[in-house]
């Protein structure tokens, strides 16, 4: 059984970065085909993909976060991250880590880390 599990501060200034990591267990983040993804929602709106990273490193991000965004990873350590630079109590969210498979289907989230961003 995979399981995602986000972990990072709940609270961030205006202007300073937000990082967050997802500790995989029951799966390798490398292995064929999956797609380990960052995923926001802000109080009483959708769902908004910020990217993904893939089972061989290479990174999509959404372009209207482009800019501020990195995710990376660490495969020693079954991990995957996620900055994002300059934020702005816009980014305020339940942030979640997620794995989607080659088809678009998103299987196994993690239970969500909320944070708040203080103006």
């Amino acid at each position: 059984q995979v399981q995602l599990q986000e972990s990072g501060p709940g609270l961030v200034n205006t202007s300073q970065t937000l990082s967050l990591t997802c500790t995989v267990s029951g799966g390798s983040i490398a292995s064929n085909y999956y797609y380990w993804s960052w995923i926001r929602q802000p109080p009483g709106k959708g769902l908004e993909s910020l990217g993904y990273i893939t089972y061989s490193g290479n990174v999509h991000y959404s372009p209207s976060l482009k800019s501020r965004t990195s995710i990376f990873r660490d495969t020693f350590k079954n991990q995957f991250s996620l900055q994002l630079r300059s934020v702005t109590p816009e980014d305020t969210a339940m942030y979640y880590c997620a794995r989607r498979d080659s088809s678009g289907s998103y299987y196994y989230w993690g239970q969500g880390t909320q944070v708040t961003v203080s103006s």
